[in-house]
């Protein structure tokens, strides 16, 4: 059997989460016409953690950005959750995505914005629940990596979080960092159509130095689901359409990898979304599928993922379908030049 608990940091400050977490960010970062009210949020967030083991916390993924004009809607909205159910402050662990230049997608890691941004993201948490693990949204271009970590330990020394993550780092920066302070957590993109040869570098690493990896996106942003079939299946105003990825030609090209997992997970009787969050789970004890759920079912469906286990025929299978179906289309958005996603850092 698989574990189902990951156990993030070391010492007095560690702290078991289940295996599977709940990426947050699409409760707000979320098109204008399709707005998500608090009640379905806090019943997706309640029945993750309540499905947690006794002494097990659920690993919340949020972001100082993840709002209407990059405001922090997302961690307003966990404030309210936790005034109205104080209960569950100590039963969630809350990692926290900073580090822009306010009201922009550009890196600032300079110490006066990052202290100014996680003094402002426990203020916006409103006091029942601080965040336990801050990490910059990208590796800091803009100042040495020694001293956007000096601020950053500093900040942790004042009682602000107790941990220190990385995000979109490579294998070697995150190595160079944990040299400089212990990292807690590295957060990477992996998935059935994003597992590129850096993101096995970066889990191997991570494996190496006891780092829980934050497995964002193992749906595929959705479409791993087997629900999106072309670009109409989304709003007008959702995200993905800019995205390479869910362009016309490549949705296309790409919709094999989808039929041929939904295939197995057919055979084996679980739902394509379990395959995929099971497929992720297994690189590693330490490895943590993060996926994005606003709807209670769908969370515990995501949930009930951490009691499958792949036998190794169907791992090898899975490996043969990634070898044969190889996806088509950037992460991102192809066109923009590589220093603007900052992406392997």
């Amino acid at each position: 059997m698989s574990p189902k608990t990951a156990t993030i940091g070391s010492g007095a400050s560690a702290t078991t989460i289940g295996k599977i977490g709940h990426g947050l960010m699409m409760m707000t970062w979320r098109a204008e016409d399709r707005p998500l009210a608090d009640e379905d949020a806090f019943e997706a967030i309640k029945a993750g953690v309540d499905a947690m083991p006794a002494g097990v916390k659920m690993l919340l993924n949020s972001g100082h950005f993840y709002g209407p004009n990059l405001g922090p809607a997302n961690l307003q909205l966990l404030a309210r959750f936790y005034a109205k159910y104080p209960e569950y402050a100590d039963r969630t662990f809350i990692s926290v995505k900073g580090g822009l230049k306010p009201g922009h997608m550009v890196p600032d890691s300079s110490a006066e914005n990052l202290r100014a941004g996680v003094l402002d993201i426990n203020v916006q948490l409103g006091g029942t629940k601080k965040m336990d693990l801050f990490e910059c949204a990208r590796v800091p271009p803009d100042v040495p990596l020694e001293d956007a970590l000096a601020t950053l330990i500093a900040l942790k020394n004042e009682g602000h979080f107790q941990h220190i993550g990385m995000s979109e780092c490579s294998a070697a920066t995150l190595r160079k960092a944990h040299a400089i302070t212990p990292i807690s957590i590295v957060e990477i993109e992996v998935s059935l159509w994003s597992y590129e040869e850096e993101t096995k570098k970066v889990i191997a690493t991570a494996k190496e130095l006891g780092i829980v990896v934050a497995a964002y996106s193992p749906l595929g942003r959705g479409f791993l689901t087997g629900t999106i079939t072309s670009p109409a299946d989304l709003s007008e105003k959702d995200m993905r359409r800019m995205l390479t990825r869910f362009q016309e030609a490549e949705l296309a090209h790409n919709t094999a990898l989808v039929d041929a997992a939904k295939a197995l997970a057919a055979r084996k009787g679980v739902t394509p979304a379990q395959l995929a969050l099971a497929w992720v789970s297994s690189l590693g004890d330490h490895v943590v599928p993060i996926p994005g759920s606003s709807v209670k079912t769908r969370n515990l469906e995501n949930l009930a993922a951490a009691d499958i286990t792949l036998t190794a025929a169907e791992l090898t299978e899975i490996g043969q379908i990634l070898a044969s179906t190889p996806v088509q289309g950037g992460r991102y958005v192809d066109h923009l030049p590589a220093q603007v996603l900052n992406l392997w850092g």
